[in-house]
């Protein structure tokens, strides 16, 4: 009798005990919104909501990266712009320059605007981002152009910056090297950096820089090819820059809806149903409450009661 009544007493409160942890999950699962407190409770969604979190930490991340590289080329297309224009202000000014009509007094006054149209190219050679690094300056630290005694203009970064990873395997190119956009341009039989185009321009047309008429005009056609090169190749670093910003605005929207649809499924796959959760937390109190007054009644009955 000893033994029957200790598993009675047991086996009732185990009973209670598992009633009321699982309507203690329940309210947990109602207060929270969350059907998934922990792996355990069911370990295959829980580990595809592991995979999920992981790749949406990486979306996060390349997110991150693309907003970065837009704004690096956003950048890069504003400097461009303004040296195309510097370039076709140049151009203007040498076909200016070619005309029989001026003087010597006029021609100095278009070599002192070259030479300030120079120094404007220079500065914007020398953009840097909003961390400080030189957006022409490939993967170096410094400048992307230094300027020597002399007024010699030379690059001074390194090679091409580092792409930049905005998906799975996916990578771009968020600036482009100074040395390719101004420098190896086609000029007569070799080449020179628009620097240099500028340069013996605003040189030759200042007073006692061509020797003589002839020399003049080699000048002016030498600079007609050259900034006509220059200025094909700023607009062609432009196109560049808009087709990856095009890529770049292609990977966003992807992003926003990859995001977009992890919020849904993470929500259908882990979040409670807040209706069926509430009728099921009833009928385990109802079910809690008939088990604690049958155990109630039953554990006060004597056996002389149980008898009669």
């Amino acid at each position: 009798m000893n033994i029957g009544t200790a598993y009675f007493f047991d086996s009732r409160s185990r009973q209670m005990g598992n009633l009321s942890a699982q309507a203690a999950k329940l309210q947990e699962q109602i207060s929270t919104g969350k059907r998934i407190q922990a792996p355990s409770d069911d370990p295959i969604i829980s580990a595809r909501l592991a995979r999920m979190e992981k790749s949406d930490a990486d979306n996060t991340q390349f997110a991150g990266n693309i907003t970065l590289a837009q704004s690096l080329l956003g950048a890069s297309d504003t400097a461009l712009s303004s040296i195309s224009d510097q370039l076709q202000r140049a151009q203007e000014l040498m076909i200016r320059a070619g005309s029989d009509t001026l003087n010597d007094d006029n021609r100095a006054a278009i070599s002192a605007e070259l030479k300030s149209i120079l120094d404007d190219v220079y500065s914007l050679a020398n953009t840097t981002d909003a961390r400080g690094n030189a957006l022409f300056g490939g993967s170096g630290t410094g400048a992307a152009f230094s300027r020597a005694a002399d007024g010699t203009i030379s690059f001074a970064g390194t090679g091409e910056a580092p792409p930049i990873p905005i998906g799975n395997g996916v990578n771009i190119q968020p600036t482009d090297s100074g040395a390719r956009i101004f420098g190896g341009i086609k000029v007569g039989a070799g080449t020179k950096d628009v620097f240099q185009v500028l340069g013996d321009l605003a040189n030759a047309l200042a007073p006692g820089g061509a020797a003589n008429t002839a020399a003049l005009k080699q000048s002016l056609s030498d600079a007609a090819e050259g900034l006509a090169n220059a200025s094909e190749r700023v607009t062609t670093a432009r196109a560049s820059v808009g087709a990856r910003g095009a890529r770049l605005d292609i990977e966003a929207d992807r992003l926003a809806n990859a995001a977009n649809d992890y919020k849904v499924e993470r929500g259908s796959l882990e979040g409670t149903d807040i209706q069926s959760a509430v009728i099921e937390m009833q009928k385990m109190m109802l079910t809690l409450q008939a088990t604690q007054s049958s155990f109630s009644r039953l554990s006060s009955l004597t056996l002389f009661d149980y008898i009669r």
